[in-house]
């Protein structure tokens, strides 16, 4: 059975950073498709950055261009999503997912709904 475990949201200050972890298990993630979402209140839930495997291609937001980098570490089956200079619109509950049929790009535009996906972790960002 297909697990995924998000940890590491906070209540952050304007201008901080976070690193968010996603430990994945039950299921060879190698040949997946896997990102991050996340979704603000009364807000759509929105496709933040999403990538295959490490030397293949890499999705990021128009939003959070230059301020979040994805990355995976396939020994210790944990994806991360570091977070920097975070402003009060990145407030929301981001989630892990992953997919096997489609890229990254779709992925994250959600041309498919990924198959697996983690309960969460809040972000806030305020002062």
């Amino acid at each position: 059975q297909a697990h995924l475990v998000e940890s590491g949201g906070d209540l952050v200050q304007p201008g901080g950073s976070l690193t968010l972890s996603c430990v994945i298990s039950g299921f060879n993630w190698t040949y997946y498709s896997i990102g991050w979402f996340r979704q603000a209140p009364g807000k759509e839930r929105e496709g933040v950055s999403c990538m295959g495997n490490s030397d293949g291609p890499i999705y990021y937001a128009d939003s959070v261009k230059g301020r979040f980098t994805i990355s995976r570490d396939n020994d210790k089956n944990t994806l991360y999503l570091q977070m920097n200079n975070l402003q009060t619109d990145d407030t929301a509950v981001y989630y892990c997912a992953a997919e096997l049929l489609i890229g990254p790009q779709d992925m994250c535009q959600m041309t498919l709904k990924p198959v697996y996906w983690g309960q969460g972790t809040q972000v806030t960002v305020s002062s």
